[in-house]
């Protein structure tokens, strides 16, 4: 399946695809209030929102549009979060979206950084895509900087799903002279 990253790692993650016997641990994401504080949305009751986002990441994986792959903990063995790579339609075209959404309790460690460098690594080796996006509120601060430590840099504002976003962007070139090791710390000021 294209774009899927199953049986890639990390230093500390797995990726793999989604199992429905993740549904117990990634339902912990839905009653937590802040997994929504960027965007505007009508919620259902916690399982229904993570039964619906269950079926679109299968619904996904069959269409051949990426998917969000399961993060796993190396040390734990368990469910952290999902990250992967999602053909999105932004304005009327195709892009290839790098996405992260961590537990709760895992944000804050560098695992959205971790994987989303990842994802854009697989992307660009495999020459997916010329460009990478990443789909982020403007208000979400935390997802912007996971989005620059990776290279990627604010490219345009819109409306997405109802929502005022950023777009950032990295092209191919651009993540082939890209080096983390050498990068200053970077204070987001959009």
């Amino acid at each position: 399946m294209k774009y899927l990253l199953e049986n890639e790692e990390t230093e500390r993650l797995y990726f793999r695809k989604i199992h429905l016997s993740d549904f117990k641990a990634w339902l912990e994401f839905f009653k937590d209030p802040s997994s929504f504080q960027y965007w505007v949305t009508e919620l259902k009751a916690p399982e229904v929102e993570c039964e619906n986002w269950y079926k679109k990441q299968f619904d996904r994986y069959e269409t051949g549009r990426g998917g969000m792959n399961a993060l796993i903990e190396k040390g734990s063995n368990k469910l952290i979060g999902h990250a992967g790579l999602l053909v999105q339609q932004v304005d009327g075209k195709a892009e290839l979206e790098v996405a992260y959404s961590l537990l709760p309790e895992q944000r804050n460690k560098g695992y959205a950084t971790e994987a989303a460098r990842k994802c854009i690594d697989v992307a660009f080796q495999n020459e997916y895509w010329s460009t990478l996006i990443s789909i982020i509120s403007t208000t979400n601060k935390p997802s912007a900087n996971v989005a620059i430590k990776n290279g990627m840099k604010a490219d345009k504002q819109t409306v997405y799903n109802q929502n005022d976003v950023t777009i950032f962007r990295i092209s191919k070139m651009d993540w082939s002279h890209f080096r983390p090791t050498q990068r200053a710390r970077v204070v987001l000021s959009l």
